[in-house]
């Protein structure tokens, strides 16, 4: 195989098993942007410092601007698409919204995957563990505390 010649890849995406040809180089990052149209992930820094960009990967966050797209054969992928249920929002994100913890956007695709794997390795995180969580996203508009706040009410910790 050459450096430019494409490498197959099969994974599940947002619970549907994909067949993608992608380049050695390609980034998963890219890949959801720009083969399967899965535009919620953002890119950012492109340093995997920001994330932006976050997805979950077999349940666990990663930054997909620096995650090989070859190297997700096999392995189960969950975007910032494949929270809600259809119109129906995840209850992390209605949590977002009913406690205006979203400003412009931008990294919030990034925060709710972050915030969404906590809750599903630890349904009931102290404030201080949502913090640490959220230590690896970046939001230039706003304060993080309504995020913090929205992840305890989800988690069923505070009242909305």
């Amino acid at each position: 195989m050459t450096a430019d010649q494409p490498i197959s890849v099969t994974c599940t995406v947002n619970g549907e098993t994909q067949t993608l040809e992608v380049g050695a180089g390609e980034t998963l990052l890219q890949t959801l942007r720009r083969r399967l149209w899965l535009t919620g992930t953002k890119e950012g820094c492109l340093e995997g410092e920001c994330g932006a960009c976050t997805v979950l990967i077999d349940g666990a966050p990663v930054a997909s601007c620096i995650q090989s797209a070859a190297a997700v054969d096999g392995r189960d992928i969950r975007t910032i698409e494949g929270l809600s249920d259809g119109e129906r929002l995840s209850p992390l994100q209605q949590a977002f919204l009913d406690h205006a913890a979203v400003q412009c956007g931008f990294c919030i695709p990034g925060m709710l995957m972050t915030l969404t794997a906590l809750l599903e390795q630890q349904a009931s995180p102290s404030r201080e563990e949502v913090e640490t969580a959220l230590a690896g996203n970046t939001c230039r508009c706003t304060g993080y505390q309504q995020m913090v706040d929205a992840a305890m009410t989800a988690a069923g910790r505070e009242r909305a």
